[in-house]
């Protein structure tokens, strides 16, 4: 691959395929060299990329090694943090992208739960007879039952990532068709 953007679109395309269950990406960048940033410029453009994304906190940083790109710091939501990643994914000379920003929200945890079961219920791709249950403590959801689709599944586990005090999601479904 001679991007990090196709990396990531060629190991989403075959979850988009009817009955496939695993998918085992084996891929990697390389760079073509006109690509190629040191570490120096490639930390400084995405530390640019995310001071410019209105979205990504002031206290998320990002280093760079060998066209590895590593994010740190802490942000209150999980679209805050896909904001960091998807800010530094296409820039030139990015090979991979190390997500270690962690998600720190206060919230009762009784309230988390309520909030994932409401986001399941409003997601229009998991059914009403879905057995998919959800188990919360510390604000880390664990999501358990069956899923029919990859795309039944992201809706499941993007809805538990948008409830309110999620700090993690253990994915433990499993995709049946």
């Amino acid at each position: 691959m001679p991007s990090y953007p196709q990396y990531l679109e060629a190991a989403a395309a075959p979850r988009r395929v009817a009955g496939v269950t695993s998918v085992d990406n084996n891929l990697m960048v390389v760079l073509p060299e006109s690509d190629y940033r040191d570490d120096v410029k490639l930390a400084t453009a995405a530390n640019n990329a995310l001071a410019q994304n209105v979205t990504v906190p002031d206290s998320v940083e990002a280093t760079a090694e060998d066209g590895d790109v590593t994010l740190t710091g802490t942000v209150s939501y999980l679209t805050e943090r896909a904001a960091a990643e998807a800010a530094v994914a296409g820039l030139a000379g990015v090979r991979n992208v190390r997500n270690d920003i962690d998600i720190s929200y206060v919230i009762d945890p009784v309230d988390v739960d309520l909030h994932v079961q409401q986001a399941l219920h409003r997601s229009a791709l998991v059914p009403d007879d879905s057995d998919v249950e959800s188990d919360t403590k510390d604000g880390v959801i664990t999501l358990t039952g069956h899923v029919r689709t990859w795309a039944e599944h992201d809706a499941v586990v993007g809805a538990a990532w948008m409830a309110l005090g999620v700090i993690d999601v253990r994915d433990e479904l499993q995709v049946t068709s």
